[in-house]
């Protein structure tokens, strides 16, 4: 892996860090027991039946995805993003 990160450019590598702490701001707003399901569920795949796809659903919906997505656009973006895709 770190011959992986050498070869990169550094500013991609500095995206990539910037980019996982905005994911990992998003994970750390749900509640302790809904990050745990999240994980027991998505490791689960798709061996999980139809109560159990409902209750991921639920809980990525929690994560505000598209705030996720308009954080992170904005933050790499050269131009400031209009409020309402920031979230």
């Amino acid at each position: 892996m770190f011959r992986l990160l050498r070869r990169m450019p550094f500013f991609k590598v500095l995206a990539f860090a910037e980019l996982a702490l905005f994911a990992r701001g998003q994970f750390k707003q749900l509640e302790v027991g809904d990050r745990r399901r999240l994980g027991e569920l998505v490791r689960r795949g798709p061996r999980m039946d139809a109560a159990e796809r409902g209750e991921l659903r639920r809980l990525l919906v929690k994560l505000e995805p598209r705030s996720f997505a308009g954080a992170a656009a904005n933050a790499f973006s050269p131009v400031r993003l209009p409020r309402r895709f920031r979230g």
